[in-house]
């Protein structure tokens, strides 16, 4: 008897941990049911994946989708139609929102209004705080966390935890992978008086290599007192990658497609559209990001999506926000890197799916194995196509990328079996649900 599903994915290229070639792909409700040659199969839906190349679902662990607060730049369901609208299937969503996400009641606010109303699958980050430590293990486990984020610099109120006493209170309590904004506020006050008015180039000058390096020596001090596992966000110096090669055994790194980008030449085209936390810097930083992704230091990517409206960004600096667009186009950024030799197709999707997984113990997603969700970006890498502001699905409706023509697109995304996105239309209803964790899972 011929097998039937209620989905196939056919013809396409897969990407996987045990290499790339031709693969058909069959699926039985939200589930991936086989792997290997269905040309005798049926299926109540083919789709033809001819000259494609199918890649495990993308996943970004770091996106700031506004919500609730200053939903006028973005909100859960914006955000998350950006997501798949380029090709990325799950997202984890910062807790810097207007209330904060702090504790049991505002987590589970956001994973309500997520729930069925997101377009790809979704976990948030809890902050850590002074006042909510004696709450931490119970909040990393609560369905919809992703961990624990905690703001050494660049934050206010009650996220910023800048001392060091603070973060090992923190750290003390976490069982699970905490992240790390990771720049000393101390050192950043001392130098406030290096921001020019008008001028976005001083950025990197005000936030230097120093203000980043400090925090993180001091994280990794922290991090061995207490015996926690820590994750550093978006690493733009040259020297924390020299440093955290050594102390990889507890800390991983995510590094950003605008550090591995732009530099700070760009800041006379784009101005405070450029200006990000950390900053966009020097060549030379940009050139060893290269090197610990080459070398296998920096662990994955995650876009740090962090919209204003381009209203808020014309401010003159410093009263211009950090912060720019970036979940939608993360793959096709990447991509084109992957066409001009910088990383291989296979060293992308360990960066974006199977790291990730790894890293924060995601429960059925990373990889495309029989049992896991049937999550996949599928991608043309001979297409050549120009990011423009039009494109941006984003509430804030503009990118830094816009004009740069890349080759290698999103040209579906596949959540959990369902056809989210197909060649730039969004062909079904919000169904997005919390990441499932193996360290969160239920007790028996």
């Amino acid at each position: 008897m011929a097998q039937t599903y209620d989905t196939i994915l056919q013809g396409g290229t897969l990407v996987n941990q045990d290499g790339i070639g031709p693969c058909d792909i069959g699926i039985i409700g939200q589930t991936i049911a086989f792997i290997g040659d269905l040309s005798r199969a049926s299926a109540g839906r083919v789709i033809d994946c001819t000259g494609l190349h199918v890649l495990p679902g993308v996943i970004d662990t770091q996106v700031h989708f506004r919500e609730p607060g200053a939903t006028h730049k973005e909100d859960l369901e914006s955000g998350s139609r950006a997501a798949v609208m380029g090709g990325v299937t799950a997202v984890f969503e910062m807790p810097n929102t207007n209330p904060l996400t702090t504790s049991a009641e505002t987590l589970a606010d956001k994973c309500q209004r997520a729930s069925n109303r997101m377009h790809c699958d979704f976990a948030f980050w809890v902050g850590g705080t002074h006042e909510n430590v004696r709450d931490i293990r119970e909040l990393e486990r609560l369905p919809g966390a992703a961990g624990i984020k905690v703001f050494m610099g660049s934050s206010t109120g009650s996220l910023l935890v800048a001392d060091d006493a603070g973060v090992a209170a923190i750290l003390s309590q976490t069982r699970r992978r905490a992240a790390f904004h990771s720049e000393d506020e101390f050192i950043l006050r001392e130098r406030e008086s290096f921001k020019v008015a008008g001028d976005a180039s001083s950025h990197p000058v005000w936030r230097d290599e120093a203000a980043a390096l400090s925090s993180t020596r001091r994280l990794v001090k922290i991090a061995r007192q207490t015996g926690a596992r820590i994750h550093i966000l978006h690493i733009s110096t040259a020297a924390e990658i020299d440093f955290l090669k050594a102390h990889k055994d507890i800390a991983s790194l995510e590094v950003t497609p605008h550090h591995l980008t732009m530099a700070a030449d760009d800041y006379a085209r784009l101005g405070t559209r450029l200006q990000m936390n950390p900053p966009v810097r020097e060549a030379r930083h940009r050139d060893q990001l290269w090197y610990g992704v080459a070398q296998g230091i920096a662990d994955i990517l995650g876009s740090d999506h962090a919209p204003h409206t381009l209203e808020e960004k014309a401010k003159p600096y410093p009263q211009s926000p950090s912060g720019m667009t970036g979940v939608q186009t993360l793959v096709p950024i990447m991509l084109d890197h992957v066409y001009h030799g910088r990383l291989s197709l296979q060293r992308f999707v360990d960066m974006s799916s199977a790291g990730p997984a790894r890293l924060f113990g995601i429960a059925r997603k990373g990889r495309v194995a029989v049992g896991y969700d049937a999550d996949f970006t599928i991608v043309d890498l001979k297409r050549r196509q120009t990011i423009t502001d039009e494109w941006i699905a984003s509430r804030s409706q503009w990118t830094p990328y816009h004009g740069r023509a890349v080759m290698g697109w999103p040209c579906g995304t596949i959540v959990r079996g369902g056809q989210v996105m197909w060649e730039g239309q969004l062909l079904a209803p919000s169904t997005g649900q919390p990441v499932l964790f193996g360290e969160a899972l239920p007790q028996r």
